[in-house]
C-alpha cells in the first residue's frame, strides 16, 4: 500500500500576521493564560481537545507538539478524543476537558451552553484565576481554529 501525501498552501497568510497589531493583542492574551497557575499539561490538553472538535489540523498538529513538549505521553495524547472512556486522566483534567467541550460546542445546546454540572465540576478543581486562564485558552484556541480552518492552514505550517 502506498501512502500519498498531498501538500497545499494556505489560502492566504494568517490574518494576525497580515495585521501586526492583531498579533500584539493575541500575544498579550496568550501570555495572560500562563498567569493563572494551571499546569501546562492541562492547558495543552484544553488546546488539543478544542482543536480536535473544530477539525483544525494545524492546531491539532501544534497541540500534540506542545503537549509532548510539556511532558505528555503518546498513550494519553492518543486518548484525548475519547477522554471520557479512557482511564488516563485525573478528575481535574476531566473537568477541564468537559469545560472545553461545552464552551467549544456552544451551539449544540439550547439554553445553557455550559451546563451547571460542567461548570461546578470545573469550579471544584480550579480557582477563579485558573478558571480564567482555562476559559481564555478555550476562547483563544477557538479563535485560532476558526482562522486556520477558514484560510486552510495546513498541519505543520509555520507562520512567516
Amino acid at each position: 500500500m502506498t501512502t500519498q501525501t498531498t501538500t497545499h498552501a494556505a489560502r492566504m497568510k494568517n490574518p494576525a500576521m497580515v495585521l501586526p497589531d492583531a498579533m500584539k493583542g493575541i500575544q498579550t492574551i496568550f501570555q495572560a493564560t500562563h498567569q493563572g497557575g494551571v499546569p501546562q499539561r492541562i492547558m495543552e490538553l484544553v488546546h488539543l481537545r478544542a482543536s480536535q472538535i473544530n477539525g483544525c489540523s494545524a492546531c491539532v498538529f501544534g497541540g500534540v507538539a506542545g503537549a509532548k513538549k510539556a511532558g505528555e505521553t503518546d498513550e494519553r495524547l492518543h486518548a484525548v478524543a475519547a477522554w471520557r472512556e479512557a482511564p488516563f486522566f485525573s478528575e481535574e483534567e476531566r473537568a477541564a476537558l468537559a469545560l472545553t467541550e461545552a464552551a467549544t460546542r456552544i451551539a449544540d445546546r439550547s439554553g445553557q451552553a455550559v451546563p451547571d454540572d460542567v461548570w461546578d465540576a470545573a469550579a471544584d478543581h480550579f480557582t477563579e484565576e485558573q478558571l480564567s486562564a482555562i476559559i481564555l485558552m478555550i476562547g483563544l484556541t477557538n479563535f485560532f481554529n476558526r482562522i486556520n480552518t477558514t484560510i486552510q492552514e495546513p498541519a505543520g505550517a509555520t507562520w512567516s
